[in-house]
C-alpha cells in the first residue's frame, strides 16, 4: 500500500487532466491569495517603507549576502526564531512534512510514476505533518499550555493549521481505505487550505523570511527598530522551581 501511487488508481474514475487542472488551480489560488494579502494588509509597502526610513551604518554587499545566508539557514531551514525546543521540533516536522507531502503529490499527479519512492515520501511527509501538527494543537499551543484554554477552542487564527491537518489526515485515510466519501472530504479540506490564504496564516511562510532578514540587517546597521542593544545577561522571569511556559 505504501509503495502504490494512490492517484494512479484514482485515474480509473477521474481523468488525469482533471486532477492536474485542480493542482494548477490550487497553485494559482496560493499565488493570488498571497498577493491579495500583501496588497490588502500593506505588508510589502510597510516593509520597504520601514527599510528606507531606517538609517544606520553602511552594510556592504558581502555582509548582506552573509546575513541572507544566515537567515535562510538559521531562521528558515532551522526555525531559529523558536526558543522553545518542543515548539521548534513540532514546527520543523510540520514544515518539512508539508513540503515533502506537497512535492510528492504534484509529482505523482503529473507523472503517475510507478516508482515506489514518491508514494513512500508522500506517506512520510503526511505522517510528519500529523505528528508535528497534532502535537502542536493539543499540547504546545500557547493558549492551551500557558493560558489553560480548552484544546478544542477554535479561533479564526486556527484556520491554517486546522485545514492543513484536515487535508493531510483525510488524504492519508482516503489512500488507506479508498473511500469515495473520504476523497470528497479530502478535496474540500484541501480547497479550503489553499483557497483561504488571504484569511489564514498560510502567507506567513513567505513573510517571515523577509521579516527575519530585515531584523538581522537592523542589528547589523545598529538601527534595531529603535530598540536597545540586547543585554549580555537578559533578565529571567519565574524561578528554577516554576519555569515560565511561553512561546
Amino acid at each position: 500500500m505504501f509503495a502504490i501511487n494512490p492517484f494512479a488508481h484514482l485515474s480509473a474514475s477521474i481523468s488525469p487532466a482533471v486532477m492536474q487542472t485542480y493542482v494548477v488551480i490550487m497553485v494559482v489560488l496560493v499565488a493570488a491569495g498571497t498577493l491579495f494579502d500583501i496588497v490588502h494588509k500593506g505588508s510589502a509597502k510597510y516593509f520597504f517603507s520601514n527599510w528606507r526610513k531606517t538609517k544606520g551604518k553602511h552594510v556592504d554587499g558581502g555582509e548582506l549576502v552573509s546575513i541572507a545566508v544566515k537567515t535562510a539557514v538559521v531562521d528558515v531551514l532551522a526555525s531559529g526564531e523558536f526558543c522553545n525546543a518542543k515548539r521548534r521540533v513540532a514546527h520543523l516536522l510540520t514544515m518539512y512534512g508539508f513540503v515533502l507531502h506537497v512535492i510528492s503529490t504534484v509529482v505523482m499527479v503529473f507523472s503517475f510514476s510507478t516508482d515506489s519512492l514518491w508514494p513512500h515520501l508522500w506517506w512520510i511527509g503526511g505522517l510528519m505533518v500529523c505528528i508535528g501538527g497534532y502535537w502542536f494543537w493539543f499540547f504546545i499551543r500557547a493558549d492551551v499550555s500557558a493560558e489553560g484554554n480548552s484544546r478544542f477552542r477554535v479561533m479564526h487564527a486556527d484556520l491554517f493549521i486546522l485545514s492543513l491537518l484536515a487535508s493531510v489526515t483525510l488524504g492519508l485515510l482516503w489512500a488507506y481505505l479508498q473511500s469515495t466519501v473520504l476523497f470528497a472530504l479530502y478535496v474540500i479540506a484541501t480547497t479550503i487550505l489553499f483557497g483561504s490564504v488571504p484569511w489564514s496564516k498560510f502567507a506567513h511562510m513567505f513573510f517571515k523570511p523577509a521579516a527575519a532578514f530585515e531584523k538581522r540587517v537592523s542589528y547589523a546597521n545598529d538601527t534595531r527598530s529603535n530598540l536597545p542593544r540586547p543585554a549580555d545577561k537578559p533578565e529571567k522571569f519565574g524561578s528554577a522551581r516554576t519555569a515560565p511556559r511561553h512561546y
